[in-house]
């Protein structure tokens, strides 16, 4: 199946391979036309009704600072493990902060005691193969940041300092972007988000024996929905990525990386907003092809490394169903962004 933008709109034609939608938000960004502008714009909240997923280009995030956290991020996960676990993930699930080693966490999309209950022991029986570092704001009383000792890799700090407000120039341009092709008020898709609850995750899936990924013993990513806003995704060209197909529920299809996109997706805090007129797509990490320097079982997998930027709104606001043009009534009752990504974190740690 491929999906893919054509004049405006989204065809499907039956392909393994998917082209995800590549809307190009510079005329947004830079043009003098207010018709331009909201065509882009217009563009953009399509692609996030019909499929939840897009690749965007002319996203304001200059190339080579995406380079540099790459270049950064993989000289943390090349260092020894217990170099790396100086600056090791809190206990429980409250503080998402630090460095998360293979198995610590199970993404899961249960969203009660009573489904992660159920879920639980289930899902871990097979271990999801990877490792993260989580970064957030210093003004963030509620998850303070963990960072490795200078003598352990000093340009991490200011780097992934650095890169998270990069991204947060460039998330306030989507969120823009949204709020114009929605027709509402500015003001109500920016005065929610400071830009000091976000996340920044660094991931890498270290290689691994094909064997132990085909007898089912560890896994990449399962499918999952992101709890947030929105969910901007840089990716290296390994490849994995697969998206539930917006027209065969439970059927995957890859999301092939675009050289100079970034990855949009929108998050279960802005469908629920929108009272279901935007999407969050399910979505997955499958292994990376494999490589054939080994023989037989030995063969390895490809390491990958991704990093996603969340933008979530801040914790006490009040998320409540826009009132949009479709007139649809409210399918959601009112919810603070702190219960609800607690009610999410618990289930994962």
């Amino acid at each position: 199946m491929k999906l893919r933008s054509k004049m405006g709109s989204i065809a499907v034609e039956d392909k393994q391979h998917t082209q995800l939608p590549v809307i190009d938000l510079s005329p947004f960004l830079q043009s003098s036309s207010d018709q331009e502008r909201l065509h882009s714009a217009e563009e953009l909240v399509k692609a996030c009704k019909e499929i939840g997923f897009c690749f965007i280009k002319g996203h304001g995030v200059p190339q080579d600072k995406i380079q540099e956290a790459f270049a950064v991020s993989k000289k943390f996960y090349a260092l020894p493990q217990e170099e790396k676990m100086k600056a090791p993930h809190p206990p429980g699930w409250a503080v998402h902060r630090g460095y998360s080693w293979p198995g610590l966490e199970k993404v899961s999309n249960a969203v009660s005691e009573n489904d992660a209950k159920d879920e639980a022991d289930k899902l871990r029986e097979v271990q999801d193969f990877k490792e993260s570092y989580e970064v957030g704001s210093e003004d963030n009383p509620d998850m303070p940041n963990v960072w490795p000792p200078d003598e352990v890799l000093p340009e991490w700090r200011p780097c992934m300092t650095a890169f998270y407000w990069t991204c947060w120039e460039a998330a306030q341009n989507i969120l823009k972007a949204l709020a114009l092709g929605l027709g509402i008020e500015e003001k109500l898709m920016m005065e929610p988000h400071s830009g000091h609850h976000n996340q920044l995750r660094l991931l890498h899936y270290p290689p691994i024996r094909a064997s132990e990924l085909q007898g089912g013993k560890f896994a990449r990513m399962p499918a999952h929905t992101d709890w947030t806003t929105i969910t901007m995704l840089f990716q290296d060209d390994c490849g994995g990525l697969q998206v539930e197909s917006p027209t065969q529920r439970g059927t995957f299809i890859d999301a092939d990386p675009v050289p100079d996109t970034l990855v949009l997706n929108v998050g279960d805090l802005l469908m629920r907003w929108s009272n279901d007129y935007l999407k969050s797509t399910q979505h997955r990490v499958q292994p990376p092809p494999l490589e054939d320097r080994y023989e037989g079982e030995q063969r390895m997998t490809r390491a990958r490394y991704s990093i996603p930027y969340f933008v979530t709104t801040d914790p006490d606001v009040t998320i409540e169903c826009l009132r949009l043009q479709d007139g649809r009534p409210p399918q959601y009752e009112p919810i603070t962004q702190r219960d609800y990504s607690d009610m999410r974190a618990r289930m994962q740690y």
